[in-house]
């Protein structure tokens, strides 16, 4: 989706694949197995992370639509792909049909907990009329942890999922509760469902993306409770500290839901 860059989208993408739950993604692998030609397509494309996952565990002759706002991260994730694609630049708020009619799999990364309930129903709906198999992955759960800890870090925490339900485009976001409202959802309309975490852990290796979410957190938090902007940012500069001594851990809690069709 618009307003993230193809550099933001790189420094996490070795997160995104090391977190993946090995036990959801089997789940639609085996669901596709007996299609002998699997068309899928990949909502909030970005740069192909998800694509590329993807790509490489699936048997058999397949082909993706790929669908973000975004026609140069469309680009990199079409010149990136082993698979073949094509690409449609469009705004995934307004959900359109044609982009799930006639598909094998529908599948999205890191997208759900910036959508709203009602769009997810339609979404879901969809999904069912068209016998899709269904996979979400990496979808934000709202755990945050920080080792070493620091004083102030459930208050920021608090903060940004109170700032991760605000309105990010799609109405009202599910924030922290995507995994859970997937979930319900997909079984209420018939699927069976697998859901498993799928936890960032980042150490001294991925201190740039530790810097980065600090950063953000610290913004997201500060526009919360911007009376308490001072104390949010000794708390960024306190992380910060020990992201620079290579002592910080930090683990962002995800999980990734897949809707299975029985036979």
């Amino acid at each position: 989706m618009s307003g993230f860059s193809a550099a933001w989208l790189a420094l996490r993408e070795p997160a995104d694949l090391a977190a993946r739950s090995d036990v959801v993604t089997q789940a639609v692998v085996s669901a596709l197995a007996d299609v002998p030609h699997a068309r899928l397509v990949d909502l909030g494309s970005g740069a192909g992370s998800n694509v590329r996952f993807l790509s490489a565990r699936l048997h058999g002759s397949h082909e993706w639509l790929l669908v973000d706002d975004d026609a140069a991260l469309l680009q990199i994730a079409a010149r990136s792909s082993t698979a073949a694609v094509s690409t449609r630049v469009h705004d995934l708020r307004h959900l359109d049909p044609s982009l799930v009619v006639g598909r094998h799999l529908v599948t999205a990364s890191a997208l759900l907990d910036l959508v709203s309930g009602a769009w997810l129903d339609d979404l879901v709906r969809q999904c069912r009329q068209a016998a899709a198999q269904v996979l979400f992955a990496l979808n934000y759960d709202g755990r945050l942890s920080c080792t070493p800890a620091d004083p102030h870090d459930d208050f920021v925490r608090d903060a940004v999922n109170r700032h991760q339900r605000g309105d990010k485009g799609f109405g009202p976001a599910l924030g922290p509760s995507a995994g859970v409202e997937a979930a319900r959802r997909l079984e209420a309309a018939g699927y069976r469902v697998v859901r498993e975490r799928s936890d960032w852990t980042l150490d001294g290796r991925q201190a740039e993306l530790q810097r980065q979410l600090i950063a953000g957190w610290a913004l997201a938090a500060t526009e919360i409770a911007p009376a308490d902007a001072g104390e949010i940012d000794a708390w960024r500069q306190r992380r910060l500290a020990l992201v620079a001594r290579g002592t910080s851990i930090v683990t962002v809690g995800h999980d990734d839901v897949a809707g299975v069709l029985r036979p």
